[in-house]
């Protein structure tokens, strides 16, 4: 008997992942928990293994194609066993990017059919949760009024409209809940872009291969395509101003000097990011504010800080693990969840789960030699602190010259600059720099 092999739910809120890579072809042999394909959520590449040892009857879902989870994937048997009829057909991958707008076209008999999810001109955005309810219940969405932002229809408003009639559809079909893996959940990484961002606009284009220049074409990989996404909504969504200040880091550099050998005995690799994390955790208990996120409703206020640490992923881009309740760490907790995130998201040993839920994020772009930079806002996020390269340089201090009276000095100090990038909706310029402020202050005189 064959074993169907279906897209799991690879985190909490994960709703649909990409087939990257197959790592088994129709026809190979495969033993059971062998590798079989890799999926890509959200920048998180997962091997998902064999559920059963057999032959790759036929895979239904091709690379590159984006697909809800509890989706068909492929089909494992016997050599030569016959593939289900129900496995035939390749399914639509109505969550894919590429299919996101558009409405559903008009049934030959004239009964009205459910929208597809997706951006509707007439029913505005209909999330998967809603057209899945309306099409198993055959509900025009036409005839459901929407209590959601803008009028759109939720959840609630098609259940209730289902059991308004009844408690079936026009098929007759009993009400029941969604899959779990069918619902929508709150961080932006994991809602449609059309209900974070609004409807996508209009506008220019960039060249198409015709009119670009002579040369070859590095294809869009999963990981690039979301960057892109993101950074492009990011802009257009939050009006960003960045602030700059440099701090002195002679007491930190002196405290790691002291205590990297302690730390390493106890199995952490103590680097400058744990220091800049605690100021920032710091930072963030004083000016509650810079923690928060913009809503229609007003400005969301976060309790937890939940820090996320822009890790480089090289060619493949980069990727940001979060660190959760980063508020109750220590120094030493913070370097090593820090070396065991950056490890892992290196190795590309993520979990899902663990990229999504930050609440503000620290890029470390000095690593690669760059004094300060404009780093963009990772949404729905308040703001972003970039962290330039330690250099030592010359500075004026103020020393004491003989008979206790105080001179400016030359001094040889190690200067980082550190900047913030924030959304202008939400914090103005004073408040930026209180923060910016407070972290400059707790680096300079660290204990």
């Amino acid at each position: 008997m064959s074993t169907q092999v279906l897209m799991p739910q690879l985190g909490e809120s994960v709703v649909e992942g990409t087939v990257t890579k197959w790592l088994k072809k129709q026809g190979e042999a495969i033993q059971e928990f062998e590798p079989l394909v890799e999926i890509n959520t959200d920048k998180v590449d997962t091997e998902i293994p064999a559920p059963a040892t057999g032959v790759v009857l036929q895979v239904i879902v091709p690379e590159g194609q984006t697909v809800r989870a509890g989706t068909l994937l492929a089909v494992i048997g016997k050599a030569g066993e016959a593939v289900p009829a129900a496995a035939e057909r390749v399914p639509d991958a109505t969550h894919s990017k590429s299919k996101m707008e558009g409405k559903s076209p008009a049934s030959g008999s004239g009964a009205a059919t459910p929208a597809a999810a997706g951006q509707s001109a007439e029913l505005g955005f209909i999330s998967p949760v809603v057209a899945k309810i309306a099409s198993e219940h055959h509900i025009d969405l036409s005839q459901v009024p929407g209590t959601g932002a803008g009028g759109r229809i939720t959840k609630k408003d098609v259940l209730a409209f289902v059991e308004a009639h009844g408690g079936t559809g026009a098929a007759g079909v009993p009400v029941r809940a969604a899959d779990p893996w069918d619902e929508p959940a709150s961080g932006e990484l994991f809602r449609p872009s059309e209900e974070v961002f609004g409807p996508k606009a209009s506008g220019p284009r960039a060249p198409t291969g015709a009119s670009a220049a002579p040369g070859s074409v590095i294809p869009l990989d999963p990981v690039r395509k979301t960057i892109a996404e993101h950074m492009v909504r990011s802009k257009s969504v939050s009006p960003h101003v960045t602030t700059v200040m440099e701090a002195d880091l002679s007491r930190v550099v002196q405290h790691r000097a002291a205590h990297k050998d302690v730390f390493a005995r106890d199995g952490a690799n103590l680097t400058f990011s744990a220091y800049f994390a605690a100021a920032t955790i710091e930072a963030l208990k004083a000016v509650p504010v810079v923690n928060s996120s913009w809503s229609d409703q007003g400005v969301a206020l976060h309790k937890a800080v939940h820090l996320g640490i822009a890790v480089s992923l090289g060619e493949r881009g980069l990727i940001v693990p979060v660190i959760r309740d980063a508020d109750r760490l220590s120094l030493l907790a913070l370097a090593k969840v820090l070396n065991d995130l950056a490890d892992r998201a290196r190795a590309r040993k993520l979990k899902p789960d663990e990229v999504q839920g930050g609440t503000f994020t620290i890029t470390n772009h000095g690593t690669s030699g760059s004094l300060f930079a404009t780093p963009i806002i990772n949404q729905p996020q308040c703001a972003i602190l970039g962290v330039g390269a330690i250099q030592k340089r010359a500075v004026v201090v103020e020393a004491t010259a003989p008979g206790g009276s105080s001179a400016d000095a030359l001094a040889i100090r190690p200067m980082v600059y550190v900047s913030l990038t924030f959304d202008h909706r939400i914090l103005d310029g004073a408040v930026a720099d209180e923060f910016l402020g407070k972290v400059v202050k707790r680096l300079e005189a660290w204990t």
